[in-house]
């Protein structure tokens, strides 16, 4: 039991944001393999798979990780969780098939993007055990996981390029090690939260022996309905958000193609850093947040989320302000010395990833207070401006015609996001005026 008491906000903030620094750092390790071993059409093609397969993904996820996360009065089971993530991964590769076929890929491009998608599967998979385990308010777990895992993916790409030069094997290799993780770690992950439950649960699910049964998926129709429709909101919602993020990569590859997207796809990379503090952050903070806003304390919610904001803005202008300074030597020192040259392309990507950061903590903050559906219009709209901006600047200004729709588009959704804070805190004080 003692294995699972939940950490301190401090302690679980720790450990995701070192998980987050390690799992980002080999991350982006992968792109500069592929733009050293290989070449910036090599970068493009991974970015592509990964641009055609996440919005999928992102959909049938169902961001069903969050619900878990942040269902404090514990509605649902693991197993009706992983049941239904079960059933939406293997929809999720279905269309990803569909999809890379009727647009029509040449053959190398089409298994590419293949690969990623079966190898995002088991990131699924992997993720609704994280969920769990965040649940029980233990990031130590989902730390060494993402550590673990990123070291494995770094190693077996490399060496896969590396031995044969070609990136299906290195894409191959990352299959590998995403399946072994998932396997060896995230599944014993869950069964030692699961053993630290509460008795009571075991009867509802079974009379038999419990760590066997809670690890296997709950079959219940009624159950997985409900989920769908409690989670299909939040699931169309972070569908938009990947599409709205890789809405640019789209119009760079049709317009530019592959090996200007290598390009665009290595710099934009360099907005992980501050958003591994940010994830880190949101993840941690969004228990405390659910929990707050369940109880009613508005005031510890506004305090918490004031806190993340201003994080959120302090990382974003310093970033700007790196970029500003020392932006063509940092490029030409982690690629290749052709990158320098899009020094103005990495300093309007940081200034949208200075506003982005403040609208995804806004983000979570609506998550915790169950404000799903009217995330839907917020980022439908957020998502339209960026096509339209793409639509019409990058024909005319290249690459920096990209980084500029995703400037406009993150402005939009940080004043719409505010909006939202705004009123769910107006209702909640009002419940307590009421209350009183």
């Amino acid at each position: 039991m003692e294995q699972t008491k939940p950490l301190t906000l401090r302690r679980n903030f720790s450990w995701t944001f070192i998980g987050n620094v390690v799992y980002a750092a080999c991350q982006w390790g992968l792109l500069v393999v592929m733009a050293k071993l290989g070449s910036a059409e090599m970068v493009g093609q991974f970015t592509l798979g990964l641009a055609i397969t996440a919005p999928t993904i992102a959909l049938t996820n169902l961001q069903l990780r969050s619900l878990q996360a942040t269902d404090a009065k514990r509605q649902y089971l693991f197993g009706d969780y992983l049941a239904l993530r079960l059933i939406s991964t293997g929809f999720a590769l279905l269309l990803i098939v569909l999809i890379t076929f009727a647009v029509g890929y040449r053959w190398k491009t089409l298994f590419i993007i293949l690969l990623i998608g079966l190898a995002k599967a088991f990131e699924s998979i992997s993720d609704i055990f994280y969920g769990l385990i965040q649940q029980h308010e233990r990031m130590d777990r989902i730390a060494m996981s993402m550590i673990i895992k990123g070291t494995l993916s770094l190693l077996l790409l490399s060496l896969g390029i590396y031995t044969t030069g070609n990136l299906l094997w290195g894409i191959f290799g990352l299959v590998v090690a995403w399946a072994i993780v998932l396997i060896t770690y995230d599944i014993r992950s869950g069964a030692l939260m699961l053993n630290g439950s509460p008795t009571i649960l075991q009867g509802e699910i079974s009379g038999s022996r419990y760590l066997p049964v809670v690890l296997r998926p709950r079959w219940n129709l009624k159950t997985q309905e409900e989920l769908i429709w409690l989670s299909l909101p939040l699931g169309v919602v972070m569908m938009v958000i990947s599409l709205n993020s890789n809405i640019p990569r789209y119009f760079v590859e049709r317009y530019l193609g592959e090996r200007e997207l290598g390009f665009f796809a290595a710099i934009a990379y360099l907005m992980v850093a501050g958003s591994i503090v940010v994830n880190a952050l949101g993840e941690s903070a969004n228990p405390r947040l659910a929990k707050y806003y369940a109880a009613g304390d508005s005031a510890a919610f506004r305090s918490l989320i004031f806190k993340l904001l201003l994080i959120g803005a302090l990382l974003g202008g310093t970033g700007v302000l790196i970029s500003l300074v020392v932006g063509r030597q940092i490029l030409a020192l982690l690629y290749q010395p052709e990158y320098a040259k899009y020094t103005d392309l990495f300093v309007w990507l940081m200034l949208a990833t200075a506003i982005s950061y403040v609208s995804s903590l806004l983000g979570y903050g609506m998550t915790a207070a169950k404000y799903f559906r009217i995330q839907i219009p917020i980022f439908t709209l957020v998502t339209t401006i960026s096509a339209m901006a793409c639509f019409w600047l990058i024909p005319t200004m290249g690459l920096l015609g990209a980084a500029i729709a995703l400037l406009l588009a993150a402005i939009v959704q940080v004043v719409m996001s505010a909006g939202v804070i705004t009123y769910a805190l107006y209702k909640l004080k009002k419940h307590q005026y009421t209350k009183s």
